[in-house]
């Protein structure tokens, strides 16, 4: 009996938690829909950004920036949770660029980078070929070959045959959906709701 009790009361505490993240997760595709609505130019430029809040010009962007813009949009600034992280465990993150200490300006907008912090404080999800495993509101990285990556959100519209969420991101067309979960090597799937 028990045994009964406890597992209803685990099983309670992991609906009231998916629940309460639901909504959060909708509001994600809802910034993510918003920001197909906007031209912009895919642009991998260095820019000296504002910090914190900070964005690269109006029009302008990359994959990584649909994840930040969308975030920031439902109340998380990614690039200062990101470099707070970076200050205090520089050493954690990828050390791909040459850098001896973080850049407020760059690092945020690296997707090795949102994985490393994604891994550290959301939660790392299957990497697998079931479309079912991919929700509205997850995080989906890709590797392009020759050490390219990138990252979009799942959507929460519908591939036209029904089987998969749209993915919304900018590979070079701008913000865009696109039924594209998997035509590249996955590398990174994560839930990342709210960082305390």
């Amino acid at each position: 009996m028990n045994k009964i009790i406890l597992s209803f009361f685990f099983l309670s505490i992991f609906l009231s938690t998916s629940i309460a993240q639901l909504p959060f997760k909708l509001n994600l595709c809802n910034a993510a829909d918003s920001l197909t609505k906007q031209v912009v130019i895919y642009d991998p430029s260095y820019y000296s950004i504002d910090y914190p809040n900070g964005d690269v010009p109006l029009g302008r962007g990359v994959c990584s920036d649909v994840v930040i813009r969308a975030y920031r949009l439902v109340g998380i600034d990614l690039q200062k949770e990101i470099h707070e992280d970076m200050k205090s465990h520089f050493k954690l993150y990828p050390q791909k660029w040459g850098l001896s200490k973080p850049d407020s300006n760059i690092d945020h907008r690296r997707v090795p980078n949102l994985m490393k912090y994604f891994t550290r404080f959301g939660i790392t999800k299957p990497i697998s070929l079931d479309s079912n495993d991919y929700q509205p509101g997850d995080i989906v990285c890709w590797d392009l070959g020759g050490g390219i990556t990138h990252i979009g959100i799942v959507s929460d519209k519908k591939s036209s045959d029904k089987k998969r969420y749209l993915i919304v991101h900018n590979i070079g067309s701008g913000q865009v959906y696109e039924d594209c979960l998997f035509r590249f090597r996955i590398i990174g799937h994560y839930e990342y709701v709210r960082h305390e």
